[in-house]
Formats: C-alpha cells, structure tokens, sequence
C-alpha cells in the first residue's frame, strides 16, 4: 500500500520524540529546525520538505536509539528512499539521499567547516566514510541535486538547539502536500 503524508505525520507523532543522536534535541525538534530554516531563507517546496524529512530514516530502523554510540552506521540516508520514493520526487529524495555526502563534501573542501560539527556528528562522519577525497568531492558536486544536498546539510548542522521556536509539524504539512508528485 502507497504511503501517506499523513503516515509520515503519524510516524513523527509516534516516534519523533526520541532524542536525535547525542544531540540537546529531539528527532522532531531537528527536523522541524531545519525546515523552518529553510523556509525562513524562501527556499523551494522540495528543499523544505527535504529538510523536514532527511531525517525519516532514523525513525523507521529496529537498531535502537543512537546506533552511532556503539559504532554503526544506520545508513538513514538510504532507508527512507524506498518510502519516499513513492510520494516524492527526485527534488525532495535526492538531497535526503545526497546529505550524508554532503558531509564527507564540505569537510573536504573547507577545514573550518570540520572544525563546527558537534561531538556526534564528528563520530558519524568517521563510520560514514570520512572526509572525501579532492577527486570524490568533486565526483559529489557534479551530481544533480547535490547543490540542494550541501544546503539541506548546512541547514542540519545548525538545527540543534534546544528550545528554539519553529511552526509546528501541521505548518509543514503544506509543504508535503505541494511537493507530492
């Protein structure tokens, strides 16, 4: 049976309240962040949905809370895809696939950039593959949507704080709605 939006509010009713990571903020409190930074800077309904669900694959894998603290990759990147597939166009799943990428990409061309990742992020990136190579970032940046990818990932890295104010999940439902295919 094809997925609803409405299955994916009610996966991030269900399950959104688990901590994101070793982060200060819920799975919820992370993707709503993002989206609302997205939003806030006028970018497309695809971006901001990407951003409200790069995330998703967290929410539907059985390894527990923070597998990265024992030292596995969750491939969440990748999990989500088949689900959002159905719903979504490559506008919306690319960049979700593409965000860890843009990690291992933006450690690669820029050291600051390392230099701000969080403790856990820092950790994840190690059983992501580590930083690209000068020949892999630029294999990643030519990619259809990895522009989008590297902004989505931008965005990622800073929602993470506690108690910041954003809409509400139903604020972004709109969003969900236009970007179906």
């Amino acid at each position: 049976m094809k997925p609803t939006p409405e299955d994916i509010i009610h996966l991030f009713h269900e399950k959104g309240s688990q901590l994101y990571g070793s982060e200060a903020v819920s799975q919820l409190e992370h993707a709503l962040q993002c989206a609302t930074l997205a939003e806030t800077e006028g970018k497309s309904k695809e971006l901001i949905t990407a951003c409200l669900l790069h995330d998703v694959g967290h929410l539907i894998h059985n390894l527990g809370e923070n597998p990265a603290t024992r030292g596995i990759d969750d491939h969440h990147e990748h999990r989500a895809i088949p689900l959002l597939r159905q719903l979504f166009g490559p506008g919306v799943t690319e960049p979700i696939r593409l965000h860890v990428a843009a990690k291992r990409y933006l450690c690669s061309i820029n050291t600051e950039y390392w230099e701000s990742l969080s403790p856990a992020s820092k950790r994840s990136l190690e059983l992501q593959g580590g930083i690209f190579s000068p020949q892999e970032a630029d294999a990643f940046i030519n990619q259809p949507h990895a522009q989008d990818a590297v902004q989505l990932r931008i965005y990622d890295d800073l929602a993470k704080l506690p108690n910041f104010q954003t809409p509400n999940l139903n604020h972004f439902t709109q969003y969900l709605t236009t970007a179906l295919k």
